[in-house]
């Protein structure tokens, strides 16, 4: 057995080297093989933070998935039951934008009469969302079941209509406004278009498919100088973001009509009012400002002449809504396949009497008991029109659509509501 320092100082020189060579050798393999050994733990390691880091985003996906405002049992009874019917030979209706303006009355309207009735509703912030959350209450109170969901949600679409065979959409989720679509416009796209087609594919996918009912606008006609604007004036104009997307959706609304069989109803709205309504509108934001003593501006056109509208009453606009659900032919298509001609519609839905903004704000003026601090300025180039007129002669034939209430009445209305609802006492908050 060698000695120690024979290991290390072996007698012949040449044997030194070659011993040394080999030494070093063997000192280079176990020193590689220990980094190597370092390297595969250091890889273990990382796959394991990995993997770990994985099954956390798994499990917290899920908790995201089981936390979500739709789905469970107790959630498609709840769907189930506000959907279902309490009158013979009545609808089973999915309103999108249900916390709407207009949502809120039709889901109202419908739910009074014994249709079952849905909702659906992102509650975006694009106005106070407490008075989204305030009419979610009111529906509440009438059995209403409102899904917090979005209309681009396809998964969310097709479970509404996995849990219930709905006859009817009523489709008034959209993004509102015209000067909005100058800030963001791209939420147009998203919600009038995207949305929209999202909702179709949905629709048109489901068995038995939905008759459908959407919200256009006056808009499209923008800037027709024909008057009163008809059905079947020129539409290809349109002097916003916001019009062109209402004139889109009519567009790719005839296309599934056309391929898919879905019966299609566009409801051209003509400046609607009235109680819960929208605080972008300029009837609630003068009232907000006059009772404020705040300063209102007042648009006007070319050569200073007034703008006007056509102020039509939510009241009006509900029944030509339920007149058209009521009247509403079936969707032909199955499967997804068209198997027959689809009816496919599109009305008005106006007062036929346009108001200057100056009587507008004189009619509020009166009704609050306080004179407006009025700004007379140019009407600036943002998609706004100077008039608009709806003939309505083809919705009082087909629908037996015929509004009632004049812009005093139902500004009364409104204003009445409002000091309600703002806690309002003799024209003071209180």
């Amino acid at each position: 057995m060698p000695s120690l320092e024979e290991e290390l100082f072996p007698s012949t020189p040449g044997k030194f080297k070659i011993e040394r060579a080999h030494a070093m050798n063997r000192q280079f393999h176990r020193c590689f093989a220990s980094t190597s050994t370092l390297f595969l733990w250091a890889l273990f390691l990382i796959a394991l933070t990995v993997s770990y880091l994985s099954f956390r985003s798994f499990v917290d996906s899920g908790s995201r998935y089981f936390a979500a405002s739709w789905g469970g049992i107790q959630w498609e009874k709840q769907v189930r039951s506000s959907a279902q019917i309490h009158r013979s030979g009545g609808l089973s209706v999915l309103v999108t934008g249900a916390v709407g303006f207009v949502g809120t009355h039709v889901s109202l309207a419908l739910k009074k009469r014994g249709d079952g009735v849905v909702g659906l509703d992102n509650f975006n912030n694009y106005y106070d969302p407490s008075l989204k959350k305030a009419r979610k209450v009111l529906l509440n109170t009438h059995n209403v079941f409102v899904v917090e969901g979005d209309i681009n949600d396809a998964r969310l679409l097709a479970k509404l209509f996995d849990v219930v065979a709905f006859t009817h959409v009523m489709h008034l989720a959209a993004q509102a406004g015209v000067r909005y679509a100058m800030e963001n416009p791209n939420s147009y796209v998203h919600s009038n278009i995207a949305g929209l087609v999202t909702l179709l594919e949905a629709s048109r996918s489901a068995n038995p498919q939905p008759a459908i009912v959407w919200a256009s606008s006056s808009s499209v006609y923008g800037l027709n100088e024909k008057v009163p604007f008809s059905e079947s004036d020129r539409t290809d104009r349109p002097a916003s973001l916001y019009a062109a997307t209402k004139k889109a959706g009519e567009e790719i609304t005839h296309t599934y009509n056309n391929i898919y069989g879905l019966s299609i109803t566009g409801l051209r709205f003509f400046t609607v009012y009235g109680p819960w309504g929208r605080p972008d509108m300029a009837y609630f934001s003068f009232t907000r400002n006059i009772l404020q003593g705040k300063p209102i501006t007042v648009y006007r056109g070319k050569n200073r002449v007034d703008l006007a509208r056509d102020f039509t009453y939510i009241d009006d606009i509900v029944k030509g809504c339920v007149g058209s659900l009521d009247t509403a032919g079936k969707s032909t298509g199955s499967g997804g396949k068209k198997r027959g001609a689809a009816p496919y519609r599109i009305f008005n839905l106006g007062n036929t009497s346009p108001v200057t903004v100056p009587t507008l704000v004189s009619i509020l003026e009166r009704h609050l008991k306080v004179t407006a601090k009025k700004n007379i300025v140019d009407m600036p180039g943002n998609g706004d029109v100077p008039f608009t007129h709806a003939n309505i002669s083809l919705a009082r034939r087909e629908l037996g659509y015929k509004p009632t209430t004049d812009l005093q009445t139902g500004l009364k209305k409104f204003v009445r509501w409002y000091l309600s609802y703002y806690g309002y006492n003799h024209g003071k908050p209180v």
